[in-house]
């Protein structure tokens, strides 16, 4: 299989995952804050991943050249980011809706080509641009315009962006000295954990029953949209360049809308149903990715449609 079809995919599938997550993540909040369920995501991402790793990369890795030196700076800072960028988005939860969330953070479409060479001299090429401004655009037509204030949840979305967007960044280049994808996608979700977890047992209320009691989005937020997302995150990296792979990471926005229609019966009008349109057409541009979506986009369709008597 062709090694960029490969990415692709894994970059539109990660993007369903990160955005049908988003209601996990909403959900799940009820009895537990928000480091505790970044941390409980992260551990639970990291022990999702933990076989893979032993059987697929643990020999690759031991007979590798690695500078340790480096690679230990880098899974500290892409840890850090990732444990922070995960808690801020639970914050941002709590005070605004799915939609807004998951727009306001794709935001790092816009911010990735600008960490990418400011730090890194990496020029994004133009026709790239075009496929940025109409996400954004699209974007904001999935957030609530008849609320123009811009609400505290908004506004810490926003902030949220940087962090993916160095994120993003970021693992492109570790990838260039280190390029286990399973060892950085396990090992990231175990540091990325105890970093939320320090915070968690500062400033909350961290039980077993408690987490108990959101055993279901944990499981779905931590297996599937941390340990298999994240892997496949990184996947969809090893052959797209960040910039261009961060347009297909907006999808994330149109999947939490649709989903948060469904399952929490957040309104999609005609509006965000443009914007949806809008983010697709901005795909358009990697065909592969283009079609895939519109699969995965007719599997809420079809559920909302038997939903109905």
């Amino acid at each position: 299989m062709d090694k960029k079809l490969f990415s692709l995919g894994c970059a539109v599938l990660c993007s369903f995952i990160w955005g049908t997550g988003f209601i996990a993540q909403d959900m799940g909040m009820d009895y537990i804050g928000p480091f505790t369920f970044s941390a409980g995501r992260l551990f639970l991402g990291f022990f999702t991943l933990l076989p893979i790793f032993l059987i697929f990369e643990l020999k690759k890795v031991k007979k590798a050249n690695l500078n340790y030196e480096k690679v230990f700076v880098y899974f500290i800072f892409i840890s850090f980011l990732l444990s922070y960028g995960n808690s801020l988005q639970q914050f941002a939860l709590l005070l605004t809706d799915v939609a807004n969330a998951a727009v306001y953070t794709v935001l790092y479409v816009v911010i990735v080509p600008f960490v990418a060479y400011f730090f890194f001299s990496k020029q994004t090429h133009w026709s790239v641009w075009p496929s940025v401004l109409i996400c954004i655009v699209g974007g904001f037509l999935l957030t609530e315009l008849d609320n123009v204030s811009v609400r505290t949840g908004d506004a810490i979305a926003v902030f949220n962006a940087f962090f993916w967007a160095f994120h993003i960044v970021f693992i492109s280049r570790f990838l260039r000295i280190f390029n286990f994808p399973i060892t950085i996608a396990t090992f990231q979700c175990f540091i990325g954990g105890i970093f939320a977890f320090i915070p968690a047992l500062a400033f909350e209320n961290v039980s077993l029953l408690n987490l108990s009691l959101e055993w279901k989005e944990l499981m779905y937020a931590g297996v599937l949209s941390s340990g298999i997302a994240f892997l496949l995150q990184i996947y969809a990296q090893q052959n797209l360049n960040p910039a261009p792979v961060a347009i297909i990471f907006t999808l994330e926005g149109v999947w939490a809308a649709i989903f948060g229609w469904i399952i929490l019966g957040q309104y999609l009008n005609e509006i965000k149903i443009f914007g949806i349109i809008l983010i697709l057409t901005a795909v358009f541009k990697y065909p592969f990715a283009f079609y895939s979506s519109l699969l995965l986009f007719m599997l809420p369709i079809y559920f909302s449609n038997t939903r109905r008597p």
